[in-house]
């Protein structure tokens, strides 16, 4: 009987496709370590030198094999060699790609990390944790305006040093337009910071803009350049610390003029050291109209159309470290929102969540759990209904390769598993078992000379409610921003290769059963 299914070209179809599924999933086993998920912008790995390039796929991301010569195995071994190494010690972490020598400041190194990837499928951020932000335009813009938001919102984020992000378009049946943003070991604080900034600067002098921050303005910002860019000082005082950073811009020979035109209005305050003496307004500095430092410009500036100057601001903090590296934060923002541009508009946060990677885990453990328990129950209903394990088991390879194919679909075209997606394989293995339902009975009525026809017949129930499902699935592509697109996606999939693939399968290994 074997030798006789592999002969019938519906079968040849469906090997040929589970072959095609293996390769795009691409599975690999017994990976030890664990991988680098993300890495926090200036922390010690990241001045190390570890970092993620941008869309990495999660099973190229960096493995950590070994801490201080010490094996990684797992996350719980890799948690316990970085409590082992004490505050201000040099840790030795050995990747499957370099090793890093960094000292370890705080209870962390700045790496956040996740199981290592055995496959290309990836988690959505409802089973990996991270933060989701639902964003609105305030103002209705073109298709091409909306590009630009994306482009700028990818390389502000990309540029403050986040990494595995995902920004995306959506819109909703009304027509409305939407930015989700979804990005993987981000803090909630982080990203709306980023996100809820137009950025739209401006440096002003008695109240009137001088120049902004666009390219016609601003030539050049620095950044991570030591020579001109970087923590100038550090002042104690009773109850905390304040540190100034520093870096230089190169204005165009038009804003260097408006700036000279401007100071050379003003007066000069007089001084008794002739090296303090400054003009009698200072550069102020906007961010979305909210002052963000004030500037004293020397005297020597007067009138002068220079296109080399320097901003500064400042960062706080308990202890000298804490103000360091929150100076250095303040620094970075305002360099990436210099360096990317503003927003064509201010965006509307409608929703802002992070998930944890534990909730995360738990999700996908309860999903298969009721998976598994939901084939079981199927398994036992068959067996009730037609007491036969040979129509059982050609049901259950029918419906393990429809998950199958709309799993390598996923991991073909790089398409987030999140828990719509799993409620749409649901859905497909319900409509699935349906219609194998809907074939068995027309076949264990049509056995002999009516069994072609028979099969014609519970074809054409299956296409009409083939057509029906499609069609309801549609609207779900729009629906709630966008939200619903991995459930839509999964179950038109998952009906598609069923109504092309699996069920012709499936009835021809019935025919040869029975």
């Amino acid at each position: 009987m074997i030798k006789n299914l592999i002969k019938r070209p519906r079968i040849l179809i469906l090997l040929f496709f589970l072959l095609l599924v293996l390769v795009s999933i691409n599975p690999s086993f017994h990976k030890e370590g664990v991988a680098v998920k993300s890495v926090e912008a200036f922390s010690e790995a990241s001045l190390s030198g570890m970092s993620i390039p941008p869309n990495t796929a999660p099973k190229n991301r960096e493995i950590i094999t070994a801490i201080n010569n010490v094996e990684i195995k797992d996350i719980e071994s890799y948690v316990k060699e970085i409590e082992r190494a004490k505050v201000n010690q040099s840790v030795k972490i050995t990747t499957n790609k370099q090793e890093y020598i960094l000292v370890k400041k705080t209870d962390d190194l700045g790496i956040s990390v996740s199981k290592v990837v055995n496959s290309n499928l990836r988690k959505g951020l409802d089973l990996e944790g991270g933060s989701r932000a639902i964003l609105k335009p305030q103002e209705e813009l073109t298709d091409q305006e909306f590009k630009t938001l994306i482009q700028i919102m990818e390389n502000r984020l990309n540029a403050f040093g986040l990494s595995d992000v995902q920004i995306r378009e959506a819109s909703d049946l009304l027509g409305n337009k939407f930015v989700i943003i979804e990005i993987a070991g981000a803090s909630r604080e982080d990203v709306e910071d980023l996100i809820a900034k137009q950025g739209k600067f401006e440096a002003r002098i008695d109240n009137k803009t001088v120049f902004t921050g666009s390219k016609e303005d601003l030539t050049y910002v620095c950044k991570d350049d030591g020579t001109c860019s970087g923590i100038r000082s550090c002042i104690p005082t009773e109850s905390q610390t304040q540190c100034t950073f520093e870096f230089s811009i190169t204005l165009s020979p038009k804003a260097a003029k408006s700036q000279a035109d401007a100071t050379s209005k003003l007066d000069i305050n007089s001084s008794s050291a002739l090296d303090n003496r400054y003009l009698s307004k200072p550069l102020d500095l906007y961010i979305d109209d909210k002052l963000i430092s004030s500037l004293q410009i020397a005297s020597t500036l007067k009138g002068v159309e220079a296109t080399q100057i320097s901003i500064s601001g400042p960062g706080y903090g308990a202890t000298q470290e804490d103000a360091i590296k929150d100076t250095t934060h303040e620094m970075n923002k305002l360099q990436t929102i210099l360096l990317t541009g503003s927003l064509p508009t201010k965006l509307e946060i409608l929703e802002l969540k992070s998930i944890s990677p534990v909730l995360g885990e738990s999700f996908l453990r309860n999903a298969v759990f009721a998976g598994l328990v939901s084939l079981i129950a199927v398994c036992l209903f068959i067996f009730i209904r037609y007491r036969k394990f040979k129509i059982i088991i050609p049901m259950i390879i029918t419906l393990v390769s429809e998950i199958s194919i709309i799993l390598g679909f996923a991991a073909l075209f790089k398409q987030n598993i999140d828990i719509a997606t799993i409620a749409g394989i649901i859905a497909t293995v319900g409509t699935g078992l349906n219609d194998q339902i809907v074939i068995t009975d027309e076949v264990l009525k049509g056995q002999g000379s009516s069994l072609k026809q028979s099969i014609k017949n519970a074809f054409f129930i299956i296409l009409v409610a083939y057509v029906a499902i499609f069609a309801a699935m549609l609207p779900l592509f729009w629906a709630g921003a966008g939200l619903f697109k991995g459930f839509a996606l999964a179950t038109i999939v998952g009906v598609t290769a069923g109504i092309l693939i699996t069920r012709p399968a499936f009835a021809a290994m019935l025919e040869e059963i029975m």
